[in-house]
């Protein structure tokens, strides 16, 4: 549980990768331009509790791994940081423009998705094999009601 994050009632481990496009899917994204957007999240994000992980871009989108708190509010942060790095992006490099003539660098739309240490089919055999003894599984209550129930005369 060292690698856990912790607040004050609780530990947990919030992993999210974002995958944003650029508006049009205009192939404008450089070395240069991604790390403005890299540090500009990284700046943004401390305002609401993200820690960046990991950052790679492509010439029309970038793909970030981050961390986040259970209370940050994900959908508002990514709003904020899509908004505020437009902007700036574009007044840093104005040959972009040529490309992206309106305000939004970015597209409206944007793939957010959980990560883990473990699989979907793991956690879901892990909690199935919850309270098993010696390979054998126990009997839940609901179980053990449902099993009385068929069994009384119809």
């Amino acid at each position: 549980m060292d690698d856990m994050d912790r607040n004050q009632h609780s530990v947990y481990l919030l992993y999210y990768h974002l995958i944003m496009v650029v508006k049009y899917r205009r192939k404008v994204i450089d070395d240069a331009i991604s790390e403005q957007a890299k540090d500009l999240f990284v700046k943004i994000g401390e305002n609401y509790g993200l820690v960046l992980e990991e950052w790679n871009h492509d010439i029309d989108h970038v793909h970030v791994m981050f961390r986040a708190k259970p209370q940050t509010e994900l959908s508002k942060f990514i709003n904020a940081y899509k908004s505020a790095s437009s902007r700036l992006i574009k007044k840093e490099h104005p040959e972009i423009r040529e490309k992206l003539w309106k305000e939004a660098f970015w597209s409206q739309s944007y793939c957010l998705l959980t990560t883990g240490g473990a699989t979907i089919d793991v956690i879901r055999k892990y909690i199935e094999t919850q309270g098993e003894e010696d390979g054998r599984r126990k009997e839940t209550r609901s179980e053990k009601y449902r099993k009385k129930v068929q069994a009384l005369p119809k």
